[in-house]
């Protein structure tokens, strides 16, 4: 579980497309929305890990096979957050996006993050770095995978931390233009997503 949390704290940093939907949304809804929105993908990267751990060679391999798949789907999402924030609420004098809120923020952000097969790789690359076999049993599987699910959690919970501080210091300066950039962000992430997929 130490190790696990290790891997979680030093490769699950929040970037990303599930990382600008944190920071967004934390700013709208506050600390438990960004929160909420950072364990959905800290639930994806859990199943991948598990992947890992467990030796379940046939999820992974049908997972590596349909990557281009997965990610093309990971970019429409993408690209139809960005479209949202940035014509959802066009000409009604609104300062956001109509608000996401209870499980859909979980989802969403669980639909981004297991649409990005290069995750499980990551997460590979890891468990052989710390000497972890490719193959666990469960006893000792499922504890590395929960520490993986606390440390990205840690991560989560830092980065809704900083930006809540951030919107008590800054937040009427900058609430106009929060919706307007993180779609500009969003599409641009979307692109490169595409541009990365048929490269």
């Amino acid at each position: 579980m130490l190790r696990g949390l290790l891997i979680g704290l030093l490769f699950g940093l929040p970037v990303g497309a599930v990382g600008a939907m944190a920071v967004q949304r934390t700013f709208h809804g506050g600390f438990s929305a960004g929160l909420i929105t950072g364990l959905g993908s800290s639930f994806a990267d859990g199943l991948y890990a598990c992947a890992g751990a467990l030796g379940f060679s046939f999820v992974s391999g049908f997972l590596l096979e349909r990557q281009r798949e997965l990610r093309l789907l990971g970019g429409v999402l993408i690209l139809s957050m960005g479209l949202r924030l940035l014509l959802g609420r066009r000409g009604s004098g609104a300062a956001s996006a109509p608000p996401v809120r209870g499980a859909r923020m979980f989802w969403s952000s669980f639909a981004v993050g297991i649409t990005n097969p290069a995750a499980m790789l990551t997460f590979l690359f890891a468990f052989s770095w710390f000497g972890i076999p490719g193959q666990l049993k469960l006893c000792q599987g499922l504890p590395l995978v929960g520490g993986v699910l606390a440390g990205t959690g840690l991560w989560w919970a830092a980065l809704s931390g900083a930006v809540c501080a951030g919107r008590k210091r800054w937040g009427e300066k900058i609430a106009r233009w929060i919706d307007p950039v993180f779609g500009s962000v969003f599409i641009l992430l979307a692109l490169a997503v595409f541009a990365g997929t048929w490269a």
